[in-house]
């Protein structure tokens, strides 16, 4: 004889499995799309680049996927500039690489500029809630070396910027892979003050990251303290 409560009972397992499948799907990867850029120029092109980049992140805020450009001036060697861009997905920022903005941009670095437009393209790796300020801001350069090292990589890096997301004066501690090379990693920290960056590196978090990342890298690491161009 048909149970007559099969049919439902059927349904509401049919609709709980679909609903534990669904929640065990990986989500969207993240469209947003980051590009780090360094330049040099030279001493007496220094006020002409500031003028150019500042030129530049303010117009390139009015484009369609525009997110956020940091413009930082290395600390204790003027016109050696680092340039961060955050676009909202890989269209806006290629429409964004043919902008006028952009154009406008390379000419006017073109007669000042003592190296190339160095600039790289990141995904996301580890991103904290974007805030905006502070006095120092560091940009660093991990390059993995080995296998063996890019499997045990990731995880010493989600722990140190979990932990440092955390300290007093911490405004941004990103970490973001490259594009096409996923053992080269760049590091950007924002602090509020000195004293807090000086904090940060003295914490036990941080040195234990700098003791077990060293055997792992291919080169040594590369970290240099900015402040923002504003």
């Amino acid at each position: 004889m048909r149970d007559p409560n099969r049919g439902p009972l059927v349904l509401v397992a049919l609709i709980a499995a679909v609903t534990m499948l669904q929640a065990q799907a990986p989500g969207p990867a993240d469209s947003t799309v980051f590009a780090v850029a360094y330049v040099d120029v030279i001493s007496s092109g220094r006020a002409a680049a500031v003028t150019a980049l500042k030129t530049y992140r303010d117009a390139s805020s009015s484009e369609a996927g525009h997110i956020r450009i940091d413009v930082f001036e290395q600390a204790g060697r003027p016109a050696h500039f680092a340039i961060v861009e955050i676009w909202r997905d890989q269209g806006a920022s290629d429409a964004h690489g043919v902008s006028a903005a952009t154009k406008q941009f390379r000419q006017a670095l073109a007669a000042v500029r003592v190296s190339g437009y160095d600039e790289r393209p990141y995904k996301v790796f580890s991103v904290g809630s974007p805030r905006t300020g502070g006095s120092m801001h560091v940009v660093s350069h991990v390059d993995i070396a080995g296998a063996d090292a890019q499997s045990k990589a990731p995880a010493v890096l989600r722990q140190v910027a979990d932990a440092s997301r955390t300290e007093q004066g911490n405004l941004r501690f990103d970490i973001l892979q490259h594009v096409t090379r996923a053992n080269h990693f760049t590091v950007v920290e924002s602090w509020t003050t000195q004293a807090a960056l000086e904090a940060h590196a003295a914490a036990a978090h941080t040195r234990q990251y700098r003791d077990t990342l060293q055997p792992m890298t291919g080169s040594p690491l590369d970290e240099r303290v900015y402040l923002a161009v504003n």
